[in-house]
């Protein structure tokens, strides 16, 4: 029975050998298909992390070059207001176009968009910036909202805005010479705003403290009214008499402050192209000029104070004179003997040179100098010109001096100087900052007499009621001032038929609280027939601006008073 069975035992086990083989070899199988699997899956997952470094990678030269960018506009800057508070800069709001042009998608589309909205770019230069494939890259700085919505509305991958400080100035040209400008990276360039960076604000942008700030106001002693009053004027004389060019300066005779000053043309702070003309410059301090007769007021005092002349002297103006081939004489002379204040309110050259001679070359030198008008003046605006002096100062130089040829300043200077004449004889440097009375006090500096003061403040009113100067009166408010009409010089020599005209200004002469200084370039007769002396134009407009702009600064009128002289003893 054993060995009967015994074959079909073997069989069976014979049998079943190959399902243990089949049922390993399926097992390897699927260990095998799963091992590929789930290497396959590390592979993708790593390709997709991969992926994602590179990425990071990509992302991480852009982000930074946008912080720069953020960082770099992000800088704040204070106000800028009036004495009174009114506001002549701030900061706003605006969009600046950038592209990252690693994510421009189509070059093509983008320029091609861009370029439609923004017609003012270069489609080349876009171009080059797009195809640059650098991290950032401006395209428009300070865009209106309106082509910002344009440009967004393109929907251009990779192109973006940032929000940054633009400086607007709400009154436009009205106050150019004197704010100032900035650049695209809201930085001082010019007036104030140059003088705010060079003084502390530099220095808090460059350690990055600027960021975001809210600061406090740079309070100026600028009269925004009276601003206006004196540009307008200015606008309207060079209209009036087809001048090329004009400046006025109302500055306050007691402190050194500057009300106002304005130099046209002018050009808008808001529109930085323009303030790159050159027709454009500030002449009230960046110009140098002879101021011409005006200078005989500085003579005058000179002589009176250095004790050589007195009030009741008297100067044979009957000849001309003479010396080193030149030949000195008077327009619309007298042809006699004339006192001080005749020579004063005639305009004598001849009479004005012999009171120089009288006092000597090495005082007037001096007295100049003691004037600030011999060397640069310092004011708080970059732009401040220096006198251009004769190259060699002997007697002939000095009896033209005398009369306000020969020796060229700036508007700002003669004003600074014509304040020492009628204010009791302190000079005060000027200053566009609001100065405190104790300020003023350290600051002052003697260079005339309170008694020559006095004497000037008469031949100014003087020469107002029986003078040059008779259309600068202002009923109510005892104007006192000097004309100067200085022929102007071409190819080395003065022509006759061009002219540079002023007139130097002081109200109310009893106790005077203002200077104001107009500068008239070239201009024509009013009409046929008459001329175009600086009594015919200047004054005439200095005497607008002191009627407008005097309510403003609480200078009350006094109707009944100041018809006469001013007394003096001498």
């Amino acid at each position: 029975m054993t060995l009967a069975h015994e074959p079909a035992s073997f069989l069976q086990v014979r049998r079943a050998q190959p399902r243990a083989v089949r049922s390993s070899v399926s097992s390897s199988a699927v260990k095998s298909r799963v091992y590929l699997a789930m290497i396959a899956f590390a592979c993708v997952y790593a390709a997709i992390g991969g992926r994602l470094i590179y990425l990071a990678q990509m992302d991480e030269a852009p982000s930074r070059a946008w912080i720069s960018a953020q960082d770099s506009i992000a800088a704040s800057r204070p106000d800028l207001i009036d004495r009174n508070g009114e506001i002549l800069a701030t900061d706003i709001k605006t969009a600046s176009l950038y592209a990252e042009p690693r994510r421009i998608i189509d070059v093509d589309e983008a320029v091609e968009g861009l370029t439609r909205v923004l017609p003012e770019l270069d489609e080349a230069l876009v171009r080059r910036r797009l195809e640059s494939g650098a991290g950032f890259v401006w395209l428009k700085r300070e865009m209106t909202p309106d082509k910002a919505e344009e440009v967004h509305d393109l929907g251009l991958p990779g192109v973006g805005f940032l929000s940054e400080n633009q400086r607007f100035y709400p009154g436009g040209p009205t106050a150019g010479h004197i704010v100032g400008a900035v650049n695209v990276d809201n930085q001082g360039l010019s007036g104030i705003e140059k003088y705010v960076d060079d003084q502390w604000l530099g220095d808090l942008q460059s350690v990055g403290f600027a960021a975001g700030r809210s600061m406090e106001p740079v309070r100026l002693s600028v009269d925004l009214r009276v601003q206006h009053v004196v540009r307008d004027e200015l606008v309207k004389a060079m209209e009036r008499y087809k001048a090329i060019a004009a400046a006025g300066i109302v500055l306050d005779a007691k402190t050194g402050e500057v009300v106002a000053m304005s130099s046209l043309p002018d050009y808008d702070p808001n529109d930085r192209a323009e303030a790159l003309e050159r027709d454009r410059l500030n002449r009230a301090t960046g110009g140098v000029f002879e101021m011409g007769s005006v200078f005989k007021a500085f003579t005058t005092a000179m002589a009176l104070d250095s004790g050589a002349v007195t009030i009741n002297d008297s100067f044979d103006a009957t000849r001309p004179i003479r010396a080193a081939g030149r030949t000195i004489t008077d327009f619309h002379g007298k042809n006699r003997i004339l006192s001080v204040p005749e020579i004063f309110i005639y305009s004598s050259n001849i009479g004005t040179a012999k009171m120089m001679l009288a006092t000597g070359v090495a005082r007037q030198k001096e007295f100049l100098g003691r004037l600030h008008l011999t060397k640069r003046l310092q004011t708080e605006l970059p732009e401040n010109a220096a006198p251009l002096l004769p190259p060699k100062w002997n007697e002939l130089a000095a009896m033209t001096i005398s009369f306000g040829h020969g020796l060229s300043v700036t508007p700002m200077q003669t004003a600074v100087a014509a304040a020492a004449m009628v204010n009791g004889g302190s000079l005060l440097p000027p200053t566009f900052m609001p100065r405190t009375p104790d300020e003023v006090n350290a600051l002052k500096k003697q260079v005339i007499s309170p008694e020559v003061s006095r004497m000037m403040r008469y031949l100014f009113r003087l020469n107002v009621l029986s003078g040059s100067g008779r259309r600068a009166d202002v009923p109510g408010y005892t104007v006192g001032g000097k004309t100067g009409t200085a022929e102007k010089i071409e190819n080395g020599v003065y022509v006759n038929n061009k002219r540079r005209n002023s007139f130097l200004s002081a109200f109310p002469m009893d106790d005077p609280r203002y200077v104001v200084l107009v500068v008239v370039d070239e201009p024509k007769p009013e009409r046929e027939g008459i001329g175009a002396t600086a009594g015919l134009n200047a004054g005439p407009t200095a005497g607008s601006i002191i009627r407008r702009a005097a309510p403003m600064l609480g200078v009350m009128p006094r109707f009944g008073k100041g018809d006469e002289p001013i007394e003096i003893s001498y």
